[in-house]
């Protein structure tokens, strides 16, 4: 048997455990691709932490931003080709039939399955796909770029869709981060007017370059007031990619008359809602998980065309125990990307 290395959660809250395995056959409706980079999502050290009420079947891989080449087709697969570059993302698969898959909202359906959490994921140098719900990556993309749009990027293009800020409103992105640093470039390149706030220097002067109209640090003063002052009464959107409560509190006081602020972020515990200011004005308060297959063929095209450009890190798979350390104590600037062109 051809044998690979992949890196397993076998116990929540312990270190990943990288081993050999035997390199998985793709069987009818399935495709093998073997992966050539695979970025770390937050979403992977809660997966890793089992710290969502829904938890994923011991023992399992995480990593759902796998790039890679179609090297097998399972029986009866058309929609890929060998030799295709594409992406295998949080949302594996749905059902196809049901009122949210029939209505192009496939990432809520009942039975979908997901990459990296109910799916072996891209933490491996090979893994298995479903055809019908992988990203085709466009052409001048490299693995390693596309990684991370496959999950943030398209994270937080749908969020802000979803907020419905029109060009020449003002979006406010809570936590500037691996998510927000994404969102300020799509925010931009959507015609919106950006505010980024953070609690980190560092990472707002990063929002500055990568264009955003005002910065805020949330550690000084009251941070909702001074997005209200800065954007003339409120966000007319806003976006929370932070993993924090208290940012959550802050994202709706930061939010305009009749605005939107979209949650993606996803602290533990219980989100308590300011009732009176949310009814009094007209606030809407909307979750948005992930995006669509049509969302990221979007997302994705906004990079093809030079508009959005992930910062990356490069490391290889046996570091992840300690990108996972850095990723809990907030030490990475953007995104780390496993790759797996090299040695791992």
């Amino acid at each position: 048997m051809v044998k690979m290395q992949a890196a397993f959660v076998e116990q929540f809250g312990q270190p990943l455990v990288r081993r050999e395995t035997e390199v998985p056959t793709a069987g009818p409706g399935q495709i093998l691709v073997k992966v050539e980079a695979c970025g770390v999502c937050h979403t992977d050290l809660h997966a890793a932490k089992g710290d969502w009420p829904v938890k994923p079947a011991l023992p399992f891989t995480p990593g759902h931003e796998a790039i890679g080449i179609v090297v097998a087709l399972g029986e009866g697969v058309t929609a890929v080709s060998e030799g295709e570059r594409v992406g295998v993302p949080w949302l594996y698969s749905a059902c196809g039939h049901c009122e949210y898959c029939l209505s192009a909202w496939e990432t809520v359906c009942a039975e979908a399955q997901f990459g990296g959490y109910t799916r072996n994921g891209g933490f491996a140098e090979y893994v298995i796909a479903d055809p019908n719900y992988v990203a085709h990556i466009p052409g001048g993309l490299s693995a390693q770029e596309a990684a991370p749009l496959i999950c943030a990027g398209v994270t937080t293009y749908k969020g802000i869709k979803e907020t419905g800020a029109k060009p020449g409103d003002w979006l406010a992105v809570s936590g500037a981060g691996g998510l927000g640093h994404l969102a300020i470039q799509y925010g931009k390149a959507m015609g919106l007017r950006v505010c980024a706030i953070d609690i980190d220097d560092g990472k707002l002067a990063h929002a500055t370059r990568l264009g955003a109209d005002a910065i805020v640090n949330a550690k000084t003063g009251d941070p909702a007031a001074t997005v209200r002052t800065v954007t003339g009464g409120g966000a007319h959107g806003v976006l929370i990619t932070a993993a924090s409560l208290v940012a959550f509190n802050q994202g709706v006081a930061m939010t305009r008359k009749h605005g939107t602020c979209v949650l993606v972020g996803l602290p533990p515990g219980e989100f308590p809602v300011p009732l009176f200011d949310v009814v009094a004005n007209c606030i809407t308060i909307r979750g948005s998980f992930v995006g669509t297959r049509k969302d990221m063929v979007e997302a994705l095209a906004f990079a093809a065309d030079g508009k959005v450009k992930a910062d990356i890190e490069l490391q290889p798979l046996s570091a992840i125990n300690t990108v996972f350390e850095r990723l809990e104590r907030g030490d990475v600037p953007s995104r780390v990307v496993l790759n797996f062109t090299s040695a791992v």
